[in-house]
């Protein structure tokens, strides 16, 4: 070869032999001590320890010798090598246990849920609270906290961060809290910001213009220099409060803006005139045109494609502003525009909102709406979170609840809590939980309310204000966008198919004649209703091939009328299915919407198995939509109900049968709203529609552009609804919005672990307590009377022969306290009542009239004096003058002395008086009874009441009896008589509790008062005990105001008092109520805290298998009923006996207590799922699950997928008390469960051009 050749291919060589890659991987996994990261001897010392005996004997208390600083190994970002060690400060405060903005942030893992280690934020109004943590802090450490007047660049006195976590460059701001100070280069930052030159040349017309939405940003609510200082609670009469019409001059006017800056100027040119206010809420008149609203917001934060109604613009300016706002419209006016108005908002401002909705469908929907308009939109579920740092946050109330309690790290970036549905706060079961966020969230949120109209938007608005101490704007709409007319439906098919009268015109009036034409076309048919139907009595319906022909007929009939689409109101889930069967003879699709609602029903049921997509009612939800009909109900699979929600928004679906939870829904609206009928089970009872529900689900009729007027129909099947109970249903007042807090064991441990949002406060600022809270000032102004009139009478101190005295009035006081409680119980005992015969003989101490007998005529007297009866008229004579009012207090502690302890009269006398008396009047029920007429007595004596017969005889019936009054009396009185007495509490059905141990301090201190009554056998007895009573008396007018003003006056405290006891005995508290590891488990539970938390310390699952403790859990979420009992297998029966045993050991212990269950609380087991969970954590099919229940098939994925929620906190409870091989059974149920039809993602959540109808 030539050299040329040779040089050609000089650069070719011998292909490289690979090293032994086995080896290679072999060293790695199992010598990691070769690894080059691990260099132990640049990092780590060791200094061989003395043992020193001697110290195991020397305490040190003294937290100063405590190092302050510890080292910490760096490591190379990106090989993670030790290079080094460097020396830190150790946090000097617990940031777990830190209230403040400024404490450290959660990682990232944990920011948005948070976690049960940590406290909430500071929420507001609970500026008192924390003034109380500072005084205890401020004993240990010096810290310099300003709550009264915040400066910029502080938030409640701390320095706010003005690095971002990881960077090294802060943001620094000028005095007006906006301007940036360096906008130039790092390094250019002063090190003092007070040696900032600021005095350079702005453009102060580009700023203005370029940052117009960014002013008062920044700026705290109470730096309003041009506002008058308004004191921190308003005063409002009681008067007030009941009608709920607040003065005109308790209206506190909007600071006036600087003209320095008209775009800020949002409501000088607005008129006031008319608008009702407090202190805290206001009542805008939308009535009143906007014109300048584009002239007041330059920086729109979003544009709409059509002109904004008058409420929408009133409600944009106020939160412009930078105030809260209620905003209670009729459906389909539009509220959700405010609520997109706010969402924009937090994303031109860089900040956060979240959106609450009260079910998680809804939340599902209102995902996809926004994030079609938005894009940048979170989801969070009890299962599923899909981009948790989107700037808005859709979830359900709960959530937020759980990230309040658990200090999640979105708060700190929120600057808007909207509340969609806010009138869900009166339900039964969960509305506590709306109040609990209101009152969690922290000052610098602003919450934005939805709700339909409601009568007591004032005062719901007035309790948000005063609790978040922020002004709250109310904006309501006059009356509906699209009215309503409503009709009768009395036809049955055939002739009569067109029966559809009006009963309520689109301007709100009833029309009789309409509702009797009802009547008598009804009424003409009656005998074949008879023969069809059934005979008379209770409900029935009718049989289904006529029901088949009354709605095929109306179908037709609406069809005609171009009436279609319809919403088909049916409050039964079986009649919905039914319905829908019956009418599978109709059609109303063509050929092409059946082939487009056939294509997309497939493409939806792609995402399922093979099996589910062959289920019973996938298959017949599909034969009827191809017909235009639909079903809606919480049987119905969520899948197949979001393919029946979309084709009916896309106008696939013309009639829709659906329960109540449908009107709960996002905007879906109808041309027509049909009710099958207006009377529902509510698990107690079965009842007519509230006007409020009512007027929710007929609301769907109207779509606001398309239609003149939505028509609502109520099919007369059986007969025509009653005229009073139709009107009171059709033009009824809605409900008004009221609490239903309650104290749940979740939220006493979450508060009590949380060091200065107690569980006091939370009740104090409670919804239920708002009258109380109305009242404050004024019990405070009586507090300061009190105070000084008692310190003018006992300046001095008590005679020392006065002693027994005041020890007397001491123990009569307590008596007739116990008393006055006891009293009312005892008379209404139903055997007791029984006694209470007209001309039954009672001792009664009333007023003047002390320790008198009296005839007992009736229980006819107002509500607080219900007892009428007849006394003689001899009450006692006092001629005395004394310094204090004479008030029956002290008539009843004089009827206790040795002077006035005798009964009866010492002479006769034929004067007498009707007397209406209270429960406490009564000192004893003896069993001597005269016979009277009382109709002739009373008449009597009413009669001689009238001016004009005062001097008429005395009847010869009521003559006789206060003769036979009158000889009873005397004779008692010098002993001749023995009045026998009633043992009032010999028949009490109550053998345990708080009214077995009033009885018991009733007898002891009717024991103790004996005792002291012979100190008052003395001469002077009257004018001595005047002294110590008027003393007395102002000392309990002082102790009764502060104990009105206390803790110990709210109605829930004797409550939380209880449920402490419970707590304290099951060990999830203290001694010192601090809470323990059991109440640190028990705060992440969701429902059934308490005895979850047993099951899991009692060691009840150690010998289950995954399967079978998903299937125990499954008692705690299921509440349908079902009719099929299947067999269990003997370590399930063995866990479900458990269960019981801990449930009853549970509430023997509230029973002890007096807990009482909650209103509208459901069971707190339900088995009738175990064997069917069981299964499905065995991965059958679905479809062979379904072959063991008859519950349907929506009721049992929403039972699945709360169970997996739970199993989720169960898991996290494992890990807290560390129990590894719990931990892992519960994600193995977990993921046993979490899987096909059952946690299909929803179609809501995929990608929008995934399906596009």
């Amino acid at each position: 070869m030539s050299q040329d050749t040779k040089d050609e291919f000089s650069d070719v060589s011998i292909p490289p032999i690979l090293e032994d890659v086995n080896s290679w991987v072999q060293d790695y996994l199992l010598q990691p001590e070769k690894l080059k990261i691990h260099k132990w001897e640049r990092s780590q010392t060791h200094w061989h320890r003395k043992p020193n005996i001697d110290s195991l004997f020397l305490l040190d208390d003294d937290d100063e010798n405590e190092p302050d600083t510890t080292l910490e190994v760096v490591r190379d970002p990106l090989t993670g090598e030790i290079i080094g060690v460097e020396e830190i400060c150790i946090p000097t405060e617990d940031d777990e246990e830190n209230l403040s903005m400024a404490r450290a942030p959660l990682p990232p893992s944990l920011a948005t849920r948070g976690t049960t280690t940590q406290s909430p934020f500071l929420p507001a109004g609970f500026e008192e609270d924390l003034q109380k943590m500072i005084e205890e802090q401020q004993k240990q450490i010096e810290i310099n906290l300003n709550t009264e007047n915040d400066v910029p660049g502080k938030f409640l006195g701390e320095d706010i961060l003005t690095v971002a976590p990881g960077c090294k460059d802060s943001v620094l701001f000028a005095e007006d809290g906006f301007t940036l100070l360096n906008e130039g280069k790092p390094e250019d930052k002063p090190d003092d910001i007070e040696d900032v030159d600021i005095n350079i040349k702005i453009n102060l017309e580009e700023i203005v213009e370029n940052n117009v939405h960014l002013v008062d940003l920044w700026k705290d609510d109470s730096e309003q220099p041009q506002k008058p200082k308004t004191p921190s609670h308003i005063e409002v009469a009681t008067d007030e409060i009941e009608n709920e019409n607040f003065l005109e001059e308790t209206v506190v006017k909007p600071p006036v803006e600087l003209p320095e800056i008209p775009v800020l100027d949002i409501t000088s040119s607005v008129g006031k005139l008319g608008v009702t206010s407090t202190e805290w809420a206001e009542m805008i008149d939308v009535s009143k045109p906007v014109p300048e609203f584009r002239d007041k917001i330059k920086d729109m934060a979003h544009s709409y494609p059509f002109e904004l109604d008058n409420f929408q613009k009133q409600a944009i300016l106020k939160l412009e502003e930078g105030h809260h706002v209620f905003v209670a419209a009729h459906t389909s006016a539009g509220k959700t525009v405010v609520a997109e108005y706010a969402i924009a908002m937090s994303r031109r401002n860089y900040t956060r909102a979240i959106y609450t909705s009260p079910i998680k469908a809804l939340s599902n929907q209102k995902y996809n709406d926004f994030n079609k308009l938005f894009g940048d939109v979170g989801l969070l579920t009890g299962d599923l979170q899909i981009n948790a740092t989107a700037s808005c946050l859709v979830m359900t109330t709960e959530i937020l609840r759980s990230m309040l309690y658990c200090g999640s790290d979105v708060v700190r970036d929120l600057e808007f809590v909207i509340f969609d549905e806010v009138h869900y706060i009166n339900n039964v079961e969960r509305g506590y939980v709306w109040e609990e966020v209101l009152i969690l969230l922290p000052s610098h949120v602003r919450i934005v309310m939805l709700s339909a109209t409601v009568p007591n938007t004032l005062q719901f608005a007035d309790w948000v204000g005063r609790t978040k101490k922020r002004k709250v704007f109310v904006v309501s709409t006059p009356k509906r966008p699209v009215p309503l007319c409503h009709y009768l439906y009395t036809g049955s098919g055939g002739k009569s198919k067109n029966e559809r009268f009006k009963v309520v015109d689109q301007e709100g009036n009833f029309l009789l004649r309409g509702y009797n034409e009802a009547l008598a076309a009804k009424k003409s048919r009656e005998n074949d209703y008879k023969k069809n139907f059934g005979p008379k009595g209770g409900k029935q319906y009718m049989n289904p091939k006529a029901e088949q022909t009354m709605w095929v007929a109306f179908i037709d009939h609406l069809k005609q009328n171009d009436k279609l689409p319809i919403v088909a109101f049916t409050l039964s889930r079986n009649r919905c299915d039914q319905n829908a069967e019956n009418l599978m003879s109709v059609d109303l699709t063509t050929a092409k919407e059946k082939s487009h609602i056939k294509s997309f029903f497939q493409r939806c049921l792609q995402r399922l198995k093979e099996p589910d997509r062959k289920l019973p009612q996938v298959l017949r939800l599909q034969r009827v939509l191809e017909n235009g009909i639909g079903v809606h109900h919480s049987g119905i699979l969520p899948l197949l109900k979001e393919i029946v929600e979309m084709l009916f928004q896309t106008g696939f679906v013309k009639i829709l049968f659906a329960t109540e939870t449908f009107a709960m829904g996002v905007n879906m609206p109808a041309r027509t709203v049909v009710f099958d009928e207006i009377t529902k089970f509510d698990g107690v009872e079965r009842r007519t529609l509230a006007p409020a529900e009512y007027i929710q689900m007929a609301g769907r009729a109207g779509r606001r552009g398309l239609d003149d007027t939505g028509t609502v129909i109520i099919l007369c099947k059986e007969s025509v609804p009653d005229l009073v109970t139709l009107k009171g249903m059709l033009l009824g007042t809605p409900q008004k919005l009221s609490s239903q807090f309650r104290l749940t064991y979740a939220m006493i441990l979450s508060l009590l672990r949380a060091a200065t949002v107690s569980v006091e406060g939370m009740m104090q600022r409670s919804f239920c307590e708002f009258n109380q809270i109305c009242q404050a000032d004024n019990y405070r102004r009586q507090l300061e009377v009190a105070e000084k009139e008692y310190s003018e009478k006992c300046s001095a101190p008590l005679a020392s022969h006065l002693a027994p005295l005041a020890a007397f009035y001491e123990t009569a006081a307590a008596y007739l306290d116990v008393l006055n409680e006891i009293m009312p119980i005892l008379l209404n005992q139903s055997k007791v009542a029984k006694e209470l015969d007209a001309g039954k003989i009672l001792i009664v101490s009333a007023g003047p009239y002390i320790n008198q007998l009296a005839v007992y005529l009736n229980s006819t007297g107002p509500r607080q004096t219900p007892y009428k009866v007849l006394v003689l008229n001899t009450p006692i004579q006092d001629s005395s003058r004394y310094n204090f009012e004479i008030d029956e207090n002290w008539y009843r502690m004089l009827s206790f002395s040795a002077t006035y302890d005798a009964i009866g009269t010492e002479e006769s006398t034929m004067d007498h008086k009707v007397l209406c008396i209270a429960p406490r009047n009564i000192v004893a029920v003896t069993k001597m009874n005269l016979k009277i007429d009382v109709t002739r007595i009373i008449q009597d004596w009413e009669q001689r009441q009238i001016p004009r017969f005062k001097d008429a005889p005395v009847g010869a019936s009521c003559a006789s009896t206060v003769q036979e009054l009158s000889r009873m009396s005397h004779a008692a009185r010098a002993g001749a008589v023995q009045l026998e007495r009633i043992n009032l509490t010999h028949s009490l059905a109550i053998s345990t509790g708080e009214i077995l141990q009033a009885l018991d301090k009733l007898k002891a201190l009717a024991t103790e008062l004996e005792a002291h009554k012979k100190f008052t056998d003395i001469a002077n007895f009257k004018s001595e005990f005047a002294v110590v009573y008027e003393r007395k008396q102002a000392e309990r007018k002082r102790d009764k105001y502060k104990r009105l003003l206390s803790f110990e006056n709210l109605s829930l405290y004797p409550d939380y008092q209880r449920r402490l006891l419970v707590l304290r005995e099951l060990s999830y508290i203290d001694e010192h109520d601090s809470v323990i590891l059991k109440g640190r488990v028990a705060c992440g539970m969701g429902t059934n805290e308490l005895i979850i938390s047993e099951l899991i310390f009692r060691n009840v699952f150690a010998d289950k298998t995954p399967a079978e403790i998903a299937a125990l859990l499954s008692c705690f979420v299921f509440q349908a009923r079902t009719q099929v009992t299947n067999p269990l297998t003997e370590k399930l029966t063995e866990g479900v006996k458990a269960i019981e045993e801990i449930d009853a050991e549970i509430a023997s212990i509230e029973a002890k207590y007096l807990v009482s269950h909650f209103e509208g609380q459901a069971e707190r087991l339900n088995f009738g799922l175990v064997r069917v969970v069981y299964e499905w954590a065995l991965e059958k099919p679905f479809a062979e699950i379904m072959d063991l229940t008859d519950v349907q098939e929506g009721i049992i994925v929403r039972c699945i997928q709360q169970l997996h929620e739970l199993l989720v906190d169960v898991k996290d409870a494992s890990v807290a008390i560390g129990d590894p091989k719990l931990q892992s059974k519960m994600m193995e149920a977990s993921t046993s469960i979490k899987r096909d039809i059952v946690f299909a993602a929803s179609l809501y959540t995929t990608q929008k051009e995934a399906l596009n109808t």
